[in-house]
């Protein structure tokens, strides 16, 4: 199952529950904030029975200090970003 299977995820979404840094340094992108802008990408879980939001809202807490994003962050200056389909394409494994 897919993270988009569950939840509604794209940017300019003000009524999300939470939403990642798109754009910035290496550091910064895939950070998730409680605050929104339009440039971030928002996450809203639409199946709350399967996903609670501040749930997953701390897993991408635990993905970005990690450096997870780091990788799949695109672009050849100090600005890179991330994409809404490499958010869509995070795969959930029910236990």
């Amino acid at each position: 199952m897919r993270l988009s299977d569950v939840a509604t995820i794209k940017t300019n979404f003000p009524e999300a529950h939470f939403w990642l840094v798109r754009r910035g340094s290496a550091k910064a992108c895939g950070q998730p904030t409680r605050e929104f802008n339009p440039e971030h990408i928002g996450v809203r879980v639409e199946r709350i029975d399967l996903l609670l939001p501040d749930y997953l809202y701390y897993v991408f807490h635990y993905i970005h200090s990690t450096g997870q994003w780091e990788p799949k962050a695109t672009g050849s200056l100090s600005l890179v970003n991330i994409r809404v389909s490499d958010v869509k394409q995070i795969t959930l494994v029910p236990q």
